[in-house]
């Protein structure tokens, strides 16, 4: 199993989420041997409005339960976090950092530019494993991408209340749309059975996710787990994306936003970890404007970005290319979609 991970880390001066509770559906005890010879009669079956209006109880009871734990008070570690990150955001909001426009104030691009940015974005990788731990030391890589259809399932840690929840997914609905449109691959939400996680947790909710992990992700390394448990607190999210094997096409991933992220924070950590799971690997500080770029300029998706999704699932790049073979090809692209502009 390869795997990229990406973690977003506060500026300088690949799965997590809260060990969801699975409901085990109770039955009557079987017998542990029939020894009666009698036959005994088959209960005959409720209606099915009957059965319906029993679902719909369970359901609501579910609902309840969760919403009950979501509305526990959190512990001293996850204030401490949600005041820490409300901080960041703060100073970084009053430095005129964490732009929601699209970039274009900031001037035309060349090809030039766009080409390198490229390069640097997608064929280069931030962390290697070392001896089964992921070890920051960006490096050249192979042009990585999805062939399957993504479909994200959101997930929530039981700390996070219903609104918030109903918040979140409509967001991430959203910006799939946007990032089918950017890079002509389809992106769509998914109730159940996706291949791309996303997963809102607190630190409460985070420390028993380990199962849930094993769930997601069948053959997660333990290392990968363990990095996504013990989330740093200078990372403020984090994705996981994996192929099978060697092979240069991911099959599987999972992004870990936290939940104590104030609302601009919460939204750029969507755009940045979902973008970087698509095969945008690496940050560039000469990306510009650009969210894969640690100076915290841009908090969401700008058109330069669309760019390179545009060029990263265009048909003429092949999963498993490199700079040397990639990059007339790189270059045309560019050139095609900013008409000509040098």
């Amino acid at each position: 199993m390869t795997t990229l991970a990406i973690f977003r880390r506060a500026a300088s001066g690949p799965l997590t989420a809260a060990a969801l509770l699975a409901l085990a559906a109770c039955g009557p005890e079987m017998p542990g041997s029939d020894t009666s010879p009698a036959v005994v009669p088959r209960p005959a079956e409720a209606p099915e409005s009957v059965r319906q209006a029993a679902l719909r109880r369970e359901r609501a009871e579910q609902a309840r339960l969760e919403q009950q734990r979501a509305t526990r008070e959190p512990s001293t570690a996850s204030l401490t976090m949600r005041d820490y990150l409300r901080g960041i955001q703060d100073t970084l909001v009053g430095r005129g950092l964490m732009r929601t426009d699209d970039g274009t104030s900031a001037g035309p691009i060349s090809v030039a530019t766009l080409t390198e940015n490229f390069v640097a974005i997608a064929l280069h990788d931030e962390y290697e494993r070392q001896n089964g731990a992921l070890v920051h030391r960006v490096h050249e890589a192979p042009l990585r991408r999805w062939s399957a259809p993504v479909r994200l399932q959101l997930e929530f840690g039981p700390s996070v209340d219903a609104a918030t929840r109903v918040r979140d997914r409509a967001a991430v609905a959203d910006y799939a749309a946007r990032l089918s449109q950017a890079s002509g691959h389809p992106v769509s939400l998914t109730g159940s059975g996706g291949n791309f996680a996303v997963l809102f947790v607190s630190e409460d909710d985070r420390r028993s996710i380990g199962p849930r992990l094993a769930q997601l992700v069948p053959g997660i390394p333990a290392a990968d787990v363990q990095a996504i448990v013990d989330l740093r607190p200078q990372n403020f999210c984090s994705v996981f994306a994996y192929s099978s094997g060697s092979a240069p096409e991911y099959t599987r991933a999972v992004a870990v936003i936290r939940a104590e992220l104030p609302p601009r924070m919460r939204l750029s950590c969507v755009h940045e970890e979902l973008a970087q799971g698509l095969g945008l690997a690496n940050d560039s500080p000469n990306a510009r404007p650009s969210i894969f770029n640690d100076d915290e300029e841009f908090a969401l998706l700008t058109r330069h970005d669309e760019m390179l999704l545009r060029i990263l699932y265009d048909r003429r790049l092949r999963p498993g290319m490199r700079e040397p073979e990639a990059r007339s090809i790189i270059q045309t692209i560019a050139t095609e979609l900013l008409g000509g502009n040098s």
